[in-house]
């Protein structure tokens, strides 16, 4: 987990680790749950978004499986379309068919503030599980913060990931993601420092303590 401050207000960004978020999402305590936490951490969805997706905002193009999130839900005139997990798009097919849910009804069918809730209570249960005290920073954001800096890293052009992400201005995207990193890429590079991964253990001298007069005695 990667903390860095806010630079206008109180709390901490986050960026987790691929282990981190999926402990987040192995937290979900049901589907919608599932849903939410992958919409933001697979696929970048803000909180206000992830409760607007429905099943037929899950579609098949040349490109593959991808999602239209809506500007504009009313007028759907502007949209952009992340790319979907095959396992996001399973678990969606599989809550629509058992829940009933219409092609034009909301996947997960609660508000924005709900979500919020249920990441804050996933984080406060991994908080007094593993003790870390990161965990009380997280935030839906961060998980859509954690995609987007992943796909800089694998290599994904950042035009694209700026399209799939829908964020518009260049230099806002570039001072928060271009300039930033994830757990992964710090782990990554403090491998090529050498004298922090050596095992220096076995070049230490014990010394061991001078033996006591009272030592001395009894040895003779």
């Amino acid at each position: 987990m990667r903390l860095k401050p806010y630079p206008q207000r109180e709390g901490k960004r986050v960026w987790l680790s691929e282990d981190e978020l999926q402990a987040v999402i192995d937290e979900a305590e049901d589907n919608r749950q599932m849903i939410a936490f992958l919409l933001a951490g697979r696929c970048g969805l803000r909180r206000c978004e992830i409760v607007q997706i429905t099943p037929a905002d899950v579609v098949e193009t040349p490109t593959g499986t991808h999602l239209r999130v809506w500007e504009d839900v009313a007028k759907q005139e502007h949209y952009r379309e992340p790319p979907v997990p095959d396992q996001l798009a399973t678990y969606i097919d599989a809550h629509t068919d058992a829940a009933g849910i219409a092609p034009d009804e909301p996947v997960v069918d609660v508000t924005a503030k709900t979500v919020y809730r249920w990441v804050q209570r996933a984080a406060e249960r991994l908080h007094a599980e593993s003790g870390d005290r990161g965990w009380s920073f997280l935030d839906v954001h961060d998980l859509r913060r954690t995609w987007g800096t992943n796909l800089l890293e694998q290599g994904v052009l950042p035009s694209v990931v700026m399209d799939w992400g829908g964020w518009e201005d260049w230099e806002t995207f570039r001072r928060h993601y271009l300039g930033e990193f994830s757990p992964e890429a710090i782990r990554r590079e403090r491998g090529k420092v050498n004298y922090l991964e050596d095992d220096v253990s076995s070049r230490i001298e014990v010394v061991q303590p001078p033996a006591t007069t009272t030592e001395t005695n009894h040895v003779h």
